[in-house]
C-alpha cells in the first residue's frame, strides 16, 4: 500500500492548533477537549496545563531513525518523560500546548502519524515483538501488521466508529499481543494462516474473543478487518458509550449471533471489494560474528548467530538520556533495531553476540527479575480518568521487596492500572492491581483492587478474578509476605499457587478484611 497519509492529515493541524489554544485558554471544556484531541494521539494531563502526546508505530518497530526522532525531540523541547505503553506506543508527557502542537507536525513527518491514537478509532496494531527473528515462531507477522495498521488508518476520517477498534497479530501460542480478546486478533498457526478472534476485550464486563474463522489465507487478513469495520459500526452501541466496545456485541447479539453477523458481513466484503495484499516478508542477511552469549535477558534468534536483548525501565519509564544512550549504542550497528512490547518493555534485535554483550551492559539498570517486569499504567498523577497512582505504587512494591533478595520467580509479574479500563491489563496477570478508594475505621484510604489467577497464553486464556481492595500503604506488606511465604518452601509462585490455592486466598483475605 502506499496511500500518501502525511498529505492528508496535515490539514488537520491547523483545527488542533486552533482547538488546543482555545483549551488551554480555558474556552473548551475538558470532555469537550478530550473528544476532540485524541483523535490526534493527544491528551491533556490532569489539571488541564500538561499535554500528552502517543506515538503510533505498528507491532511496536522503533527503528534508528524514529527513536532519533524521538531523543532530538525531547532536546529540542525538553521533554522529561517517556513512557511505553501495553498497546507498543510511546507516549511524550508535560509538554506545553505550544510545543505540542509543533511536535505533532514532526512526528508527523517522522514516520509516526498521531492520527487516531486515542479517542473513537482504530487504535495501534499490535504484534508479537519478536515477530521475523524468534526461534520457535509459527510465522513472522510484523509485515501483515504494518498492512494492517495503513489500511486501518483510512477508516480514520472517513467512518464513525462507536468506539476504539484495537487489532493484533500473535506469532505463537505466547500470545503476547492478547489477540485472542482483542476487538479483532489474528493468531498464527504452524500451517502459515491465520485464526481470527473478534470481540473480546477487557475493562467493565471483559469477555474472551469469540473464534470467527479458521484457517485464513494472510494475503486476505482485510477482508476480515473490513467485515469487522462493517460488523462494529452495524451492531455497536452508539448511545451509551460505556456499553460501546465491540465485546458488548457478543452480549446483545449472543456469542452465534455475533459469528453470525460478522460472517454476513464477511460475506458481502468478499463479494464486493478486492482487498487482496501481498506484503515483502524481509529477509535478514545479517550473520553472527562467531561471538555466543547466555543470559536471562538474552534470547537467540533463529537468524544464526544473531540476538535479541530485552529491556525493561522499570513501570515502563523510559528517560530520556537513556533513549539518547540507547540510540547512540546501536546507531552504527548493522540492522539493529528496537521492538517495543506489549507489556512496557523493549528487545533490541539483530545483535552479534559481540553488541548483544554491549547492550546488555548498558541496560542493567532496567529489570533483572520477574517481579521487576511488573506493568504499571501511568496513573492518576497524569491520568484525566485514573483512580489510583499506579507508577507510585508499582515503586513502593519494587522497593519493599528489593530489600528482601527473593529469588528470581518467587514473585510473579503484576499489573496495576489505575481504573478500571485496564491499560495495563491487570485481568490478564498472575497478580493484578486496580485503583479503588477503600473505606476503612479511620475513614476512605487510596485503595487497589486486587485481582488474581489471570493468563494469555493461547488455549489457557483465563480472566483474573475480582476481589476486593487492599489499601496502598498495605500492598507491599502483602507482596512481601508472599513472598517469605513462598521462599519458606523454595518454590516459585507458579509452583507454590497451585501447591496452596488456599492459603493464597487466606492471605488476601488478611489484607481485604
Amino acid at each position: 500500500m502506499s496511500r500518501d497519509y502525511l498529505t492528508e492529515f496535515l490539514p488537520d493541524l491547523e483545527e488542533f492548533k486552533e482547538k488546543t489554544m482555545k483549551f488551554h485558554n480555558k474556552e473548551m471544556t475538558v470532555p469537550e477537549y478530550k473528544g476532540f484531541s485524541g483523535g490526534f494521539g493527544s491528551y491533556a494531563q490532569r489539571g488541564g496545563e500538561k499535554h500528552m502526546l502517543r506515538l503510533r508505530m505498528a507491532g511496536g518497530q522503533l527503528t534508528k531513525e524514529r527513536l532519533k526522532f524521538v531523543v532530538d525531540v525531547c532536546e529540542q523541547y525538553h521533554i522529561d518523560l517517556i513512557k511505553l505503553t501495553t498497546c507498543q506506543s510511546i507516549q511524550l508527557h508535560n509538554l506545553e500546548a505550544e510545543d505540542l502542537c509543533e511536535i505533532i507536525g514532526e512526528a508527523w513527518k517522522a514516520g509516526m502519524i498521531s492520527r487516531g491514537g486515542g479517542g473513537d478509532f482504530p487504535r495501534n496494531v499490535m504484534a508479537s515483538p519478536l515477530s521475523g527473528v524468534q526461534a520457535d515462531e509459527n510465522f513472522d507477522v510484523l509485515p501483515y501488521a504494518k498492512e494492517a495498521g495503513e489500511y486501518l488508518m483510512g477508516f480514520i476520517k472517513a467512518v464513525k466508529f462507536p468506539r476504539k477498534l484495537k487489532v493484533c497479530f500473535s506469532n505463537s501460542p505466547a500470545n503476547e499481543p492478547h489477540a485472542t480478546f482483542r476487538d479483532l486478533g489474528f493468531v498464527s498457526r504452524p500451517d502459515g494462516t491465520f485464526d481470527v478472534y473478534a470481540a473480546g476485550g477487557l475493562g467493565n464486563k471483559p469477555s474472551l474473543g469469540a473464534c470467527v474463522a479458521t484457517a485464513v489465507d494472510p494475503t486476505k487478513i482485510l477482508y476480515y478487518i473490513k467485515a469487522m469495520v462493517d460488523t462494529f459500526t452495524t451492531y455497536g452501541n452508539y448511545e451509551n458509550r460505556g456499553r460501546a466496545r465491540t465485546r458488548f456485541m457478543q452480549e446483545t447479539l449472543g456469542t452465534e449471533g455475533f459469528i453470525a453477523a460478522y460472517n454476513e458481513k464477511l460475506d458481502e466484503v468478499q463479494k464486493t471489494e478486492k482487498l487482496d495484499i501481498d506484503p515483502v516478508i524481509p529477509g535478514i542477511q545479517k550473520k553472527g560474528n562467531g561471538s555466543a552469549i547466555t543470559d536471562r535477558r538474552v534470547t537467540a534468534q533463529k537468524q544464526d548467530g544473531l540476538y535479541s536483548v530485552f529491556y525493561q525501565p522499570i513501570g515502563g519509564v523510559l528517560s530520556p538520556a537513556k533513549a539518547k544512550e540507547l540510540y547512540e549504542l546501536i546507531s552504527d550497528m548493522e540492522d539493529v533495531e528496537i521492538r517495543l512490547t506489549p507489556e512496557e518493555g523493549l528487545y533490541v534485535i539483530n545483535c552479534n553476540g559481540d553488541e548483544a554483550k554491549e547492550v546488555l551492559a548498558h541496560t542493567a539498570d532496567g529489570a533483572n527479575t520477574i517481579f521487576e517486569t511488573s506493568v504499571a499504567c501511568i496513573g492518576n498523577s497524569i491520568c484525566q480518568v485514573g483512580v489510583g497512582n499506579s507508577q507510585a505504587l508499582l515503586r513502593s512494591c519494587v522497593d519493599a521487596v528489593q530489600k528482601e533478595n527473593f529469588a528470581n520467580g518467587v514473585l510473579p509479574k503484576i499489573h496495576i492500572s489505575g481504573c478500571p479500563s485496564s491499560c495495563a491489563a491487570h485481568q490478564t496477570g498472575d497478580i493484578g492491581f486496580r485503583g479503588a478508594v477503600k473505606q476503612t475505621p479511620d475513614g476512605p484510604k487510596p485503595a487497589f483492587a486486587i485481582f488474581v489467577g489471570g493468563c494469555a497464553l493461547q488455549g489457557k486464556e483465563r480472566i483474573a478474578d475480582t476481589g476486593k481492595a487492599i489499601t496502598v500503604e498495605e500492598i507491599p506488606l502483602f507482596l512481601v509476605e508472599l513472598g517469605k511465604m513462598i521462599s519458606a518452601e523454595n518454590m516459585t509462585y507458579e509452583t507454590w499457587v497451585a501447591a496452596h490455592p488456599d492459603a493464597l486466598e487466606e492471605l488476601i483475605a488478611k489484607y481485604t478484611a
